[in-house]
């Protein structure tokens, strides 16, 4: 299994533990559960491959699809209680960062242009989040001022950036993985946030 491939994994099943966690919340069916885990884990790469007009990755297997239903049916066996939102919410950066460099390097692997490849990376990783936010009727991390998608952004543009230079697609999507998170997370322990327009800095 290649770097790729498990950046691919980690990414379903921290966003389907999200999405099934959001479902939880909301005190859904197990039904609901699985549903909400899988169009979570799956939303941001089907968006891609669409626009990109590759095949869609999860219908090639099993795998993808097996991976989303298990977390989602492990969600409601353990129950909400055992699981640690604030935890969830570092595992999705997790997420979020291997997704974006997981979407940058597909894109790149098809010939298009760098900036493409960073649009198809930021699309990835937070496209998913955006329909569990609508599922759930709440607020969209997106439309708040947290450092989110700048994470995305970082992340996809290290990768692109270091494949430029030469790296490796290991080395380069370690590192950008890495970045991603290494910013992501440090806006969750320090609360940092953007300014919004004509805001004052924070």
């Amino acid at each position: 299994m290649t770097l790729l491939d498990l950046l691919s994994y980690a990414g379903l099943v921290v966003f389907a533990a999200s999405g099934a966690i959001a479902a939880a919340q909301a005190k859904h069916t197990i039904v609901e559960f699985v549903f909400f885990a899988t169009v979570t884990a799956v939303g941001g790469g089907t968006m891609r491959d669409l626009l990109i007009g590759a095949p869609v990755f999860w219908i090639s297997g099993n795998g993808p699809l097996g991976a989303c239903i298990a977390t989602g049916l492990l969600v409601w066996l353990l129950g909400e209680r055992v699981w640690d939102v604030r935890a969830l919410l570092w595992l999705d950066a997790i997420g979020l960062a291997a997704f974006a460099v997981l979407g940058a390097a597909k894109t790149l692997a098809l010939g298009f242009p760098f900036l493409v490849a960073i649009a198809m990376g930021v699309l990835t990783g937070t496209f998913g989040g955006i329909i569990r936010d609508v599922l759930a009727n709440r607020p969209s991390i997106l439309l708040g001022h947290e450092i989110y998608v700048s994470a995305a952004i970082l992340a996809a543009s290290t990768f692109v950036l270091l494949t430029g230079f030469g790296f490796a697609l290991r080395e380069a999507g370690l590192v950008g993985t890495a970045a991603g998170f290494a910013l992501r997370g440090a806006a969750l322990r320090f609360n940092w946030a953007l300014p919004g327009y004509r805001e004052p800095r924070r």
